[in-house]
């Protein structure tokens, strides 16, 4: 895969958990989790609240001095379940924190630890090369920190740029490249928004009735 499109990628994808909201995937990836390692536990937890609710309600109807026997069981019974659920809350809520540690963490890595690696490793190559006199005085700055010039290797722009001295031909650094796609992402991101409330006020209103 051509640099510019892995970059381009990493950028959108970095991007995109942003809008969707990395505490909503990690909501939605733990709930599988839950699902798929723990639905025993999870099952034996709903179970133990439902008992516990019922047990709770049977004792709201037992008179203490009437039926103290009763009453006495009843007490204990709650008290062993909500000892039981106290420990299961306490396992599932340790199994929580260290998830959502482990998805933070991969989350970091491919997405602002692999850009910070792939510029790193690619701090000399250049993305592509764009004629000097496009940008001005400005075309040094897409090179920095250390993309140099020469011609270009990618497809088109080396067929457009083969015939052009590598003097006149400025680079585009890795940098560079990431902080403009995420430029024009975050640009795409608000007309999109745009359109949908512009959509959501041009549709019709149902009318109030009135009584």
């Amino acid at each position: 895969m051509d640099l510019i499109l892995t970059i381009f990628l990493l950028v959108l994808l970095t991007q995109a958990i942003s809008w969707i909201g990395q505490s909503v995937l990690l909501d939605l990836a733990y709930a599988l989790y839950q699902r798929l390692f723990n639905g025993a536990k999870v099952a034996q937890q709903r179970s133990l609240k439902t008992s516990i609710l019922n047990t709770k309600k049977e004792l709201l109807e037992t008179s203490a001095q009437d039926q103290f026997a009763k009453w006495a069981k009843l007490r204990r019974k709650i008290d062993k379940e909500l000892a039981e659920l106290e420990k299961l809350n306490s396992e599932l809520g340790s199994a929580k924190t260290a998830f959502s540690l482990k998805f933070n963490t991969a989350i970091w890595i491919f997405t602002t630890g692999a850009q910070m690696v792939l510029g790193w490793w690619y701090r000399k190559t250049p993305v592509f090369y764009l004629p000097k006199g496009w940008f001005g005085p400005f075309t040094w700055w897409l090179s920095l920190p250390f993309a140099p010039a020469g011609k270009s290797r990618i497809g088109p722009l080396s067929q457009l740029c083969r015939d052009i001295d590598p003097s006149d031909l400025g680079s585009v650094s890795c940098g560079a490249w990431q902080m403009a796609c995420k430029r024009v992402i975050t640009m795409m991101e608000r007309v999109i928004r745009d359109l949908y409330d512009s959509a959501e006020e041009a549709a019709p209103q149902e009318p109030i009735k009135q009584e």
